[in-house]
């Protein structure tokens, strides 16, 4: 029978599958899921609460959990690996603190160009009473924080580390593409950005030989970007130009 040859075949393939890269590709989709599925703002307010501040906490929390506790639990506990081997440790933190500061007023340059356009003042800040109050803005980018070590763990620890001994450097490649798909629905500019910055991401993190950079260089990004929104939403002001940033910023001194 054809199932009696093809079983040897299928185990003798099977053997040849590195378990832990397959685990990894197989739970980042599992882990995704949860998030969409329990972590969202949707889920929070049919099962838990109807707090709005509180739907973003869940939100946050869901992604620090599905992204960060249970990819690490995996990697550590089920694979025995080591925090340097999975991305935890600081690593060089010298060329870390390099690119930070060379990202840090390019991002703050380019949000302030792409905030001009209406897509983005429609869509940030995500928390539009961040847009009318600067605690609430504060209180809401500090819980944020736990969204990003969990979004980026997921990608540029999970996928990255988690498959580097068997697909080296491409693992680069392979932990972009997920990400870029998962911002389909953001403005074009957005979706267009989120494929070079998702190689990019993954090779600054891959040199440094830690995660951790991905974490500031992302937030500073939607810090800046909502600052600017709100900024313009509160104003009026759409300008790109020196006088408009002039304006902009005498209105937030006065």
């Amino acid at each position: 029978m054809w199932v009696r040859d093809e079983l040897p075949r299928l185990c003798r393939a099977a053997a040849r599958v590195d378990s832990q890269t397959a685990a990894v590709l197989v739970l980042y989709v599992v882990f995704v899921l949860l998030q969409f599925k329990l972590g969202g703002r949707r889920f929070f307010f049919d099962r838990v609460g109807d707090g709005v501040l509180q739907s973003w906490a869940w939100w946050f929390g869901a992604q620090g959990f599905t992204g960060f506790v249970l990819p690490v639990a995996v990697l550590t506990l089920v694979f025995r690996r080591r925090p340097g081997q999975i991305g935890l440790t600081w690593g060089d933190t010298r060329f870390a603190g390099h690119v930070l500061l060379l990202y840090a007023p390019l991002v703050l340059v380019g949000t302030w160009f792409v905030s001009v356009g209406g897509d983005f003042q429609d869509a940030y800040p995500h928390y539009r009473v961040a847009a009318r109050s600067w605690t609430a803005f504060a209180l809401y980018h500090g819980l944020f924080l736990v969204y990003w070590v969990g979004w980026e763990y997921l990608w540029r620890g999970f996928v990255l580390f988690g498959t580097a001994h068997t697909l080296g450097v491409y693992a680069i490649f392979v932990q972009a593409i997920p990400f870029a798909l998962l911002h389909l629905q953001k403005p074009v500019p957005e979706l267009a950005l989120s494929i070079v910055g998702g190689i990019v991401l993954g090779a600054v993190v891959w040199r440094c030989r830690s995660f951790w950079i991905a974490v500031p260089l992302h937030a500073l990004q939607m810090v800046f970007l909502d600052m600017w929104c709100t900024l313009r939403l509160r104003t009026g002001i759409q300008g790109v130009g020196p006088r408009a940033l002039w304006e902009l910023v005498g209105s937030v001194l006065v």
